[in-house]
């Protein structure tokens, strides 16, 4: 993610591309050019038009957050931007840190839960403030614009650097995988779900080979309770589980995309592609991964058995995040 936002549309790939190829680390970075796409592209313009007559909720609307992010920070150059503001990096005035703030303008919250997804957004981060693999809060201004100010992380993707590498090691794997299963295992015991889970989401700290991993974007989490499941279907085509395609998705859901990072981690390819995104839909649903190919034959069955038990289209028969942390032995 340079420093990634809740993609809503979901990704789609690259025309002529080949089942070897890795996925492409941000959707966003790909030439992709096909109807989904550009309908989906027009799409995300219509939800920031101001309707006739109508001022934007976002405009008319006091957060609560401080209002004094000019005269605390200097921002600097641009990070990244998504679909719902831009990131840039910036000064604290009062002892020079450099962090990164998420920059969103009250005048494109046009519905009122436009809104609501921005202040939950905050509350997620302050909730899972203190934990190692969980990107640091540090506040939130709003005047005509929102602003969250977050840790920098500047270690680059975690698809990035394993897959620089190729096919890294199952040890660098396992390490990154223990990582991105405690991002994903710690918002559980809070009751809330990232709903998005895929490797571009994930930043290291630091271009260190020991730098902690970090998950960066909750726009699109929520708050959850026992047993209550999502109908509508967000995140990006190659990491979306069956469940959410039929618009019943819960924590599960998430565990589901970890071991579709987990699967590409180890052999550099997708369990499910094809050359649309209907296509990558129907992969999902209807066959399973290939572990014949390899570099699968010379993967411990440990892992293998690991990334299967994530990748169960029953969410009833899938790992819980709790497991899927207590299998120290998958690799």
């Amino acid at each position: 993610v340079n420093f990634h936002f809740g993609n809503r549309r979901a990704a789609a790939s690259k025309p002529g591309a080949t089942k070897q190829e890795v996925p492409p680390n941000n959707p966003q970075k790909t030439r992709e050019t096909n109807k989904a796409q550009k309908q989906s592209q027009q799409n995300i313009k219509n939800s920031s038009k101001k309707p006739t007559g109508v001022i934007p909720c976002g405009k008319r609307t006091d957060f609560g957050y401080d209002k004094d992010f000019d005269k605390r920070y200097t921002i600097g150059k641009l990070l990244g931007h998504g679909q719902f503001g831009y990131t840039y990096v910036a000064i604290d005035k009062s002892n020079g840190d450099r962090v990164a703030v998420k920059r969103i303008e009250k005048n494109k919250m046009v519905l009122p839960i436009a809104v609501e997804d921005v202040k939950r957004e905050v509350k997620i981060l302050k909730a899972l403030a203190g934990h190692e693999n969980v990107v640091h809060f540090y506040n939130a201004f709003e005047d005509s614009y929102v602003y969250i100010v977050m840790e920098l992380c500047e270690g680059g993707e975690l698809l990035d650097r394993i897959l620089s590498k190729i096919a890294g090691t199952q040890k660098r794997c396992s390490n990154c995988c223990k990582h991105a299963k405690s991002c994903c295992g710690v918002p559980f015991t809070w009751f809330c779900t990232p709903r998005y889970e895929a490797g571009e989401f994930f930043l290291f700290k630091s271009p260190k080979e020991d730098s902690p991993l970090k998950a960066t974007d909750f726009g699109l989490s929520d708050f959850i309770r026992p047993g209550k499941k999502f109908q509508d279907i967000v995140g990006s085509a190659y990491y979306v589980a069956p469940e959410v395609l039929k618009r019943k998705s819960g924590p599960e859901s998430d565990v589901w995309s970890i071991g579709v990072i987990t699967y590409i981690l180890l052999c550099g390819r997708r369990p499910f592609w094809d050359k649309t995104e209907d296509g990558i839909f129907k992969e999902v649903l209807r066959n399973k991964p290939d572990f014949r190919r390899k570099p699968w034959p010379g993967i411990s069955n440990a892992a293998k058995d690991f990334v299967k038990k994530l990748l169960m289209k029953d969410p009833r028969a899938r790992l819980t995040a709790a497991q899927a942390l207590c299998m120290s032995c998958c690799y």
